[in-house]
């Protein structure tokens, strides 16, 4: 069996840069000559193995952050944004794009937020008409697309909410004693709560210091709600210090991303990290039984589930997504190679679009990108009642899912003949950049191949791809 070579240049200037060591030193520390250390700095060589222990023993450093999802990121959105029809020549190759984003990530940021922004432009000059003669009709990132890339580009993973989360809740606790917990600290800062079975999910006076919470609401839905408060309220300091490093384009997406961090601290406090990590690997991720054990959501514990990567205490690295009745995705992380498209909808081969057709059943799926990565993939159904008849419903779907060696660690993922390639369904990322020549729900062609056309001949596709 071959061995898998670690190219990590970018990690080890990272790490030397945070340390303000030369490369002299660095290299004295690691038990390495300076040339190695520079080839391996720019990638020429791979991390030896004395090199990944001295990292171990001499700094501390968790070494499995040398494998991480930055670079597979990277090219899935270098790919993705390549794929617009602005780049009208041959789209880099594979490999090049790979390099670009171990070598050089600052610069493949860089194209991706000139892309972003020529998205952007493009889509106000589209609505021309509404633009002209308003004083903010000019080129700015989108605040929301802003604020997701944070989270995708920080793993899912904020370390300082979440130990703070962590601290505050104390370990596992029942629902009821969070809920009364949470009660209790509100009142401790003077905050009348109150429930009414018409009132917003959450709203929040600061003159009255009045707190009200939706009565229709469900337990876990109220207790989140009541923890997201205390955040804004308590953890000010520390949320307005993680925005500062962020150092967002915009006041709206930094106002984005504090409710992002605020959510972020309710949802480590309902289900703390130690606790909950223990929890998932002893009931081998049973999303029901985490449900009832933590007082959650089935979207909540599943979303927890793809935040589990705490240096030194991982958990198994999931992908998890969220899509509407469309196929938009409207939330979307990966701990794992497996990217997802950042417009757009998702591969309609993915098991996740027909969890709308079969609700309140978990949908199981082994599955195979085109370079031959596989995963174990889960997709539930999630109905958010409006409170009331009248109300309008809304309606998702969730998708987790691990790369299949992790699959044994799953109760999902019993009785499955992983070892059969017939029980693979191939999936892809977006059309576009999808290397498949025969899949038969392609929507437009693939940006690197080329096409044929015979009028005389029509298959599934108008076209063959070559």
């Amino acid at each position: 069996m071959a061995v898998h070579k670690i190219y990590a240049g970018a990690k080890l200037r990272e790490l030397r840069g945070r340390l303000s060591l030369t490369q002299k030193a660095f290299a004295q520390k690691l038990g390495v000559s300076l040339p190695y250390l520079n080839q391996m700095e720019n990638n020429n060589r791979p991390v030896s193995t004395s090199v990944v222990l001295g990292l171990a023993q001499e700094f501390g450093f968790d070494v499995t952050e040398l494998q991480s999802g930055d670079e597979a990121r990277l090219v899935g959105d270098m790919r993705e944004a390549l794929a617009d029809p602005v780049f009208s020549g041959d789209s880099p190759a594979l490999a090049d794009l790979r390099l670009a984003a171990a070598n050089a990530p600052s610069l493949a940021r860089a194209f991706l937020d000139l892309h972003a922004a020529y998205r952007q432009s493009h889509e106000r000059l589209a609505s021309l008409d509404e633009a002209l003669g308003r004083e903010d009709a000019r080129l700015q990132p989108s605040p929301w697309e802003e604020v997701r890339d944070f989270f995708h580009y920080c793993d899912n993973y904020i370390d300082a909410v979440d130990r703070a989360a962590e601290r505050f809740a104390g370990g596992s606790k029942p629902l009821e004693s969070k809920t009364e917990m949470a009660k209790a600290v509100l009142r401790e800062n003077q905050i009348t709560v109150t429930f009414k079975p018409d009132a917003a999910l959450r709203h929040y006076d600061p003159v009255s210091k009045t707190l009200t919470i939706s009565a229709h609401a469900s337990e876990a839905t109220q207790t989140f709600q009541l923890l997201l408060q205390i955040a804004l309220i308590t953890q000010e300091p520390l949320i307005e210090a993680t925005l500062d490093l962020a150092r967002f384009g915009s006041p709206e997406a930094r106002s984005i991303a504090k409710v992002g961090l605020a959510n972020y601290f309710a949802g480590a406090a309902l289900m703390p990290y130690a606790a909950f990590l223990q929890a998932a690997q002893e009931t081998r991720h049973d999303l029901e039984v985490l449900c009832t054990r933590f007082g959650a959501s089935l979207e909540q514990v599943a979303h927890r589930l793809s935040t589990l990567q705490r240096n030194g205490a991982k958990g198994i690295p999931f992908f998890f997504v969220r899509v509407d009745q469309a196929g938009t995705i409207t939330k979307r992380h990966s701990a794992t190679t497996l990217q997802f498209a950042r417009y757009g909808g998702a591969c309609p081969l993915w098991n996740v679009h027909a969890a709308f057709e079969t609700p309140g059943q978990f949908l199981r799926q082994l599955a195979e990108t085109p370079d031959g990565a596989r995963y174990f993939c889960l997709a539930h159904d999630v109905t958010k009642s409006g409170g009331s008849y009248h109300a309008p419903m809304r309606r998702y779907a969730i998708g987790l899912g691990c790369e299949v060696k992790h699959a044994k660690a799953l109760v999902y993922a019993d009785h499955m003949d992983t070892q059969a390639p017939s029980a693979y369904a191939p999936i892809g990322i977006s059309c576009r950049i999808c290397e498949r020549k025969n899949c038969h729900q392609r929507s437009v062609p693939p940006i690197e191949r080329q096409l044929s056309v015979d009028p005389n001949t029509r298959g599934v596709l108008p076209y063959q791809v070559d």
